[in-house]
C-alpha cells in the first residue's frame, strides 16, 4: 500500500501512553454561536421540525444530536452547507429525531473524543433511500463549515464545552459524529477528526461497533483518521484530489493523494465498561410529525431565551466562550486533499504541487 510518509515525535508505541490534554491548542472553540442558533445548549426547547438551528450536542446515548437535512428531496452531497441539526431530545431549538429513526446506536466516550455510531431509517429525516451521503465538518470549502454555522458541544467533562473539531458521517442508514476533546504531543484535534477523507465513510474514519442494539462504553483512542503506525512513525493515507492554485496569476493543476486506497483502519479501538439499555429515551415525536412544525418559535438567540428552559450547565457555555462559524478552524480549505500533522509534519496541496513540478 502506498502511503503518504511523515516522521513523528513519538514512536507508534507512545501514542497510547501519550497524555491527552483537554486545555491543548484547538480544542476548545472561540467566537459565537452563529445566528441560527441559541446562545448555549439548552436541554427542553420547544419541538420546531422547520428549525434552522445548526447547534449539535452530544452528551449521551439518550441525548445526542447531529446534522442532517433541512428539506427531503436532496442529497447530502449537494447540501452540506444546508443541513440543520436533528436531535434525540427536545433542545437546542433544533428539530427532534422520530421515535423509531434510529434502530442501534453506541455511546464511546475516549481520552481523546467523544462518538457516536447509529444506524436506522433516516429518511424518516428527510435522508434520500440510497443516499450513501456525505462528511459534514466545520472547514468546509469557504472555512465557514459544512454546514454554515454548525457548531458542536459536549458535557462529557462535566460541564458544557464548546468544542472546534468534529466530524459527521450521515447516509440513509447509518451516522457516526464525532467531537474531539483533547489534544497530545503527538495528534491535534484538527487530525483525531481529520476532514479530508470525505469519501471513506464510518468504518474507515470513526471505526467501531456495528452490532445491533444500544450501549453506552469508554473507549481506546483510535489512531486518527487514515494513519497508520509503521516502523516506529506514523503514515498517512491521502484520499485522491485535484486541484487549481494560481502563481503569479497563473493557475496551476495539481493532484494529491494516491489511488490505491486501504482497505480497513488501522485498528478498531476496543471497549470497556459497557451499558447496554433496550433502547434510546422517547421523545414522543412521530415521524409525520417531522415534516410540520409544532412551534412557532423561531430557532435563533433572541426566542431561545424566552423559552423557559434551562441551560445544560452553569459554566463553559456562554456566547462568548462558543464555537467558531469556522472562523478559528485550523484551516480553510476544501474538504479533499493531503492529511496534516500538528506539531509533527504539514503535507500541503501546494507543497506537494510544487514537488511535483520540481520532479
Amino acid at each position: 500500500m502506498q502511503l503518504l510518509r511523515t516522521a513523528a515525535i513519538l514512536s507508534a508505541a507512545g501514542f497510547a501512553s501519550a497524555a491527552w490534554d483537554a486545555n491543548a491548542p484547538d480544542v476548545v472553540a472561540s467566537g459565537t454561536m452563529g445566528v441560527t442558533n441559541p446562545p448555549a445548549p439548552t436541554m427542553g426547547t420547544d419541538v420546531n421540525q422547520s428549525s434552522e438551528a445548526r447547534l449539535v450536542s452530544i452528551n449521551s446515548i439518550d441525548d445526542f444530536c447531529f446534522f442532517g437535512p433541512k428539506e427531503a428531496g436532496k442529497t447530502i452531497g449537494d447540501t452540506e452547507a444546508e443541513q440543520v441539526a436533528w436531535c434525540t431530545q427536545p433542545r437546542n431549538n433544533a428539530r427532534v429525531i422520530p421515535d423509531g429513526t434510529i434502530t442501534s446506536a453506541h455511546f464511546v466516550k475516549t481520552d481523546a473524543y467523544v462518538q457516536v455510531r447509529a444506524q436506522g431509517d433516516f429518511t424518516k429525516i428527510g435522508v434520500q433511500d440510497g443516499d450513501y451521503g456525505g462528511e459534514l465538518d466545520p472547514h468546509g470549502a469557504t472555512g465557514d463549515g459544512n454546514p454554515v454555522g454548525g457548531n458542536i458541544t459536549s458535557n462529557v467533562s462535566g460541564s458544557d464545552v464548546s468544542y472546534q473539531e468534529w466530524m459527521e458521517f450521515l447516509s440513509y442508514n447509518q451516522v457516526c459524529i464525532r467531537a474531539c476533546i483533547a489534544g497530545n504531543e503527538t495528534f491535534g484535534t484538527p487530525v483525531m477528526c481529520e476532514h479530508k477523507l470525505d469519501e471513506m465513510g464510518c468504518d474507515f474514519v470513526m471505526p467501531g461497533s456495528n452490532d445491533e442494539g444500544f450501549d453506552t462504553c469508554e473507549g481506546d483512542v483510535a489512531y486518527p483518521p487514515g494513519v497508520y503506525p509503521v516502523d516506529g512513525g506514523f503514515s498517512t493515507f491521502a484520499q485522491r484530489f485535484t486541484g487549481t492554485y494560481s502563481i503569479d496569476g497563473t493557475p496551476t493543476v495539481y493532484t494529491v493523494g494516491v489511488t490505491e486506497t486501504p482497505s480497513a483502519a488501522a485498528f478498531t479501538p476496543s471497549s470497556s465498561n459497557c451499558v447496554t439499555q433496550s433502547s434510546i429515551a422517547a421523545n414522543n415525536v412521530s415521524v409525520s410529525g417531522a415534516s410540520s412544525s409544532s412551534s412557532s418559535s423561531a430557532a435563533n438567540p433572541e426566542s431561545s431565551s424566552s423559552s423557559g428552559s434551562s441551560s445544560d450547565s452553569g459554566s463553559g457555555s456562554s456566547g462568548e466562550s462558543s464555537t467558531n462559524n469556522g472562523a478559528t478552524s485550523a484551516n480553510t480549505d476544501g474538504d479533499s486533499g493531503a492529511s496534516t500533522f500538528t506539531g509533527v509534519a504539514t503535507v500541503s496541496a501546494v507543497a506537494l504541487a510544487v514537488l511535483a513540478i520540481a520532479l
